[in-house]
């Protein structure tokens, strides 16, 4: 039964619904939770994953593989060259000074000098989904600690690649021993020259880079003609899968091309609806590949050697925290907030469940050095989050405040913490008058070729259909003030009220209404910044009509201030009354004939006809006087 691989997907999913749960009841990260389970249904707990346990590895392992697609994605490259020195300092120095001490301990009990680099390497890796999640769910995001957080766990991530590329440098498997590792996969410079194969590699990256400018975009953008998104996000798939496969073919990580090709797209407009799109695969693979993991930690090795496991838990754990105490205080860094650094980042990541398991694959390490080190990094893991509650209630306190000090507030432009919905003629006049002002908004709009001509136009606007959560939390709902909506169909607009008031009741909602009948909805609805698209333009029309008969322009701009108002005021009565009946018909008449007798008031009070009107005669005499003094 146990093989049955309908029985092993009960089994996985069971244990993620069950253990997720409760680590996050217990305030723990959600990888902790899949960690658990995966070691519950392991061969040393309950038993009901066995040896297939490292099929499974490998198959999850592809979730990092999308991970690193994903993180591609928010790598914009003026963002990143804004970052550099944060990125390649803390960063850089982090993961140096780590790798190096660590060899040197490693050396001094004797390791081998290439499994004592890659065991170091692994060891300077943190946990990316552990501490971004922590940050996020506390809110320190935009604290010092959440931002030097952030530039090291990019350095790190960005440097996982070139540490895989390492691996295969430091085997000592030739092509004859190592025929049987390769059955999976394909290897098509197998037994060519040295220099071919570092040819094909250059022109493989080369490749992806060229299809993500030149075959990717100009697929998706006919893929988004269909309005499928089972379509889209087979679309999503088959990109991630094509180069992973393509980076397999020439002997490389397909983590390293899903990097570039992420990277590559980063400034699409499809950004957001692949972020949307291959979120729930990432996340889903992602929890496999943890399970996986803890399926596969094997308690004998903790029962066999628990000094030597406790040793080299505390003593990298302290290694670690020991450098980043160290960065934080050249890059003078609070002490508060370099210890919430020092003891959020202490851990060993997920990513050197990759490179340990790359590096046993290579014959690097031995099964003893692989389980041994898959122990400690997931005790170091589970260890996170309960260093950091000892952290934050007893030393903390005794040292000062958690919040970040006062900073500038950053450019709106910048920030974007407008999101405009939809960018046809009404909300692209919207968008122009923001940026007239330095405000740039995060754009959506569901008509791939009017996005496409936008952005040769020099906006930044993203494909994607608004009505669906995951697409706004990607282009970042949950820090934005404001959502524009300027979508013509009324019944999208109150779809995108109910989702964003149900979630983010905190973001001011403005829509855009089609009619009054609209209007009506939405004001019902609780929505206070609605705009009728007819309003402004009709009031605008009857003017010039006015003043095509004689009447002044003051006068008449008075007057269409005053009927806007009254209008406005008028619609919100109205829209407590039933839309239907003779009630309703006697309520519009009674509306509009209190409207008329408040302009005509207005008019014959005096206090239009007491203005200096633009174009009057008086007006012009004025003006002419003040350019006389001027010459």
């Amino acid at each position: 039964m146990s093989g049955s691989l309908l029985f092993e997907a009960i089994v996985f999913l069971a244990g993620a619904i069950v253990c997720v749960p409760i680590a996050k009841r217990l305030g723990l990260s959600s990888v902790l939770g899949y960690l658990l389970a995966g070691i519950l249904i392991g061969p040393y707990v309950f038993g009901f994953v066995g040896e297939e346990g490292e099929d499974i590895l490998h198959f999850a392992e592809f979730g990092v593989v999308m991970m690193l697609f994903l993180i591609g994605l928010e790598i914009d490259p003026r963002s990143f060259w804004r970052m550099r020195k944060a990125i390649l300092g803390m960063g850089g120095g982090q993961v140096l000074i780590t790798t190096v001490l660590s060899l040197a301990i490693f050396l001094l009990f004797g390791l081998d000098w290439k499994v004592g680099l890659t065991i170091s390497m692994a060891v300077a890796l943190s946990s990316t989904a552990i501490t971004l999640q922590t940050l996020k769910e506390k809110g320190l995001m935009d604290t010092v600690y959440g931002s030097s957080s952030f530039s090291i766990l990019l350095f790190q991530d960005i440097i996982v690649i070139p540490m895989l590329a390492i691996l295969p440098l430091l085997s000592t498997v030739t092509t004859e021993t190592s025929g049987d590792d390769h059955s999976s996969g394909v290897y098509l410079l197998e037994g060519l020259p040295l220099g071919v194969q570092a040819l094909a590699v250059f022109v493989s990256v080369a490749v992806v880079v060229a299809a993500g400018r030149y075959l990717f975009v100009p697929m998706l953008r006919l893929v988004a003609k269909t309005r499928l998104r089972e379509l889209l996000s087979a679309a999503a798939l088959l990109i991630v899968v094509a180069i992973a496969f393509l980076m397999e073919l020439v002997g490389l990580s397909p983590a390293l091309g899903a990097f570039l090709g992420g990277v590559v797209l980063a400034n699409s407009e499809f950004k957001h609806e692949l972020e949307s799109n291959l979120e729930p695969f990432k996340g889903l693979l992602l929890g496999l590949f943890f399970m996986a993991v803890g399926a596969s930690i094997n308690f004998i090795v903790i029962g066999d050697n628990p000094l030597m496991i406790t040793t080299l838990l505390i003593g990298l754990i302290t290694l670690k925290a020991l450098v980043l105490f160290l960065i934080g205080a050249i890059f003078k860094i609070k002490t508060d907030q370099r210890l919430l650094l020092t003891v959020g980042l202490a851990q060993i990541g997920e990513f050197a469940f990759v490179l340990l398991s790359f590096a046993f694959q290579l014959k690097i390490i031995d099964q003893f050095q692989l389980d041994t080190m898959l122990v400690v990094t997931a005790l170091s893991m589970s260890l996170t989050p309960i260093l950091g509650i000892i952290n934050e209630r007893l030393v903390l306190p005794k040292i000062g405040t958690k919040e970040a000090p006062k900073r500038t507030m950053d450019h709106i432009a910048k920030t974007h913490k407008v999101i405009l919905v939809g960018f046809g003629h009404f909300g692209s006049t919207v968008g122009r008058f923001l940026r007239s002002y330095g405000v740039e908004a995060t754009i959506l709009d569901q008509d791939s070729n009017r996005v496409d001509l936008l952005r040769k136009m020099g906006f930044e606007v993203y494909y994607g259909d608004a009505t669906r959560m995951d697409l706004l939390e990607s282009a970042g709902l949950a820090e934005a003030r404001i959502l524009v909506s300027a979508i013509d169909n009324p019944d999208t607009n109150i779809k995108l009220v109910q989702m964003v008031k149900e979630k983010y009741p905190n973001v001011k909602l403005m829509m855009r209404a089609k009619s009054r009948f609209d209007a009506y909805e939405l004001i019902n609805m609780g929505i206070e910044n609605v705009y009728r698209e007819s309003l402004d333009t009709s009031v605008r029309l009857a003017g010039d009509v006015l003043h095509q008969m004689g009447f002044r322009k003051y006068t008449i701009h008075r007057q269409a201030q005053n009927f806007v108002k009254y209008d406005e005021q008028s619609l919100r009565r109205l829209a407590e009354t039933p839309k239907s009946g003779d009630e309703y018909i006697f309520k519009v008449k009674e509306e509009i004939e209190q409207q008329e007798n408040q302009l005509e008031q207005d008019l014959h009070r005096g206090i239009v006809e007491a203005d200096l009107q633009w174009d009057s005669e008086q007006m012009r005499m004025i003006l002419g006087k003040e350019e006389k003094k001027g010459d």
